[in-house]
């Protein structure tokens, strides 16, 4: 697969709690030179890094992150606020205590709630497939199908486990057809990038890619 075509999915992600302006400017440079789907920061540099990038890239950040049991009014407030300091693109956690409930019809209002607070931005719904069963990552294809999510997202990364094959093959059976597909977490090369899409995966969380390309361009190739 064409390596721009990769970088072209991919949301390149720094996420750490101790991510410094340097880092995440580092990442913004790297987002614009290598032409990556956006760059996925922390909420507390959205403002800085829309002002530093402008439209040359876009801005995505996480709400409810990473354990998704915060209120809904406060993942709300959440994602009007990113969106207020210029972010693109929102990736919300589920609930997953509710999953686990079978609070099905409380876990889609927040979701539209978050949606309706994302103010027409992109909205990209993390369910942490690594904590479900695989009904409930069925069930859950079908809620954020209902819900006018734009993504269905595997993982945040944070919680023992990412993205698997099974898990964007799964997706890509159950979702509706204007809901596409993000991995994340555990990307770590080319090949993984290259399966994920051809799985089904419309983007790609990870900050491994850009890395094995400035390898490739170090390396000669």
């Amino acid at each position: 697969m064409d390596l721009t075509k990769i970088l072209a999915a991919v949301d390149h992600t720094l996420l750490a709690q101790g991510a410094t302006w340097e880092q995440i400017k580092g990442i913004c440079d790297d987002g614009m030179k290598y032409h990556t789907a956006s760059v996925c920061i922390p909420a507390s540099y959205a403002a800085q890094a829309k002002a530093y990038v402008g439209d040359k890239l876009a801005v995505c950040t996480v709400i409810g992150f990473p354990n998704g049991y915060s209120t809904t009014a406060a993942k709300c407030f959440e994602a009007s606020d990113a969106v207020k300091n210029g972010a693109d693109e929102i990736d919300m956690v589920i609930n997953i205590g509710w999953a686990k409930d079978q609070r099905w019809d409380d876990l889609l209002e927040e979701i539209k709630a978050v949606k309706a607070a994302c103010g027409g931005r992109i909205l990209k719904v993390i369910i942490e497939t690594c904590l479900l069963t695989e009904e409930e990552k069925i069930k859950l294809c079908e809620i954020v199908s209902a819900s006018g999510a734009d993504y269905i997202k595997t993982s945040t990364g944070f919680a023992g486990g990412g993205a698997t094959r099974e898990d964007v093959a799964l997706f890509a059976r159950h979702v509706a057809p204007h809901v596409k597909i993000k991995a994340a977490g555990g990307i770590s090369s080319l090949q993984d990038a290259e399966d994920f899409l051809d799985l089904g995966a419309s983007r790609l969380g990870t900050s491994r890619i850009v890395k094995a390309v400035k390898g490739l361009e170090g390396s000669g190739y």
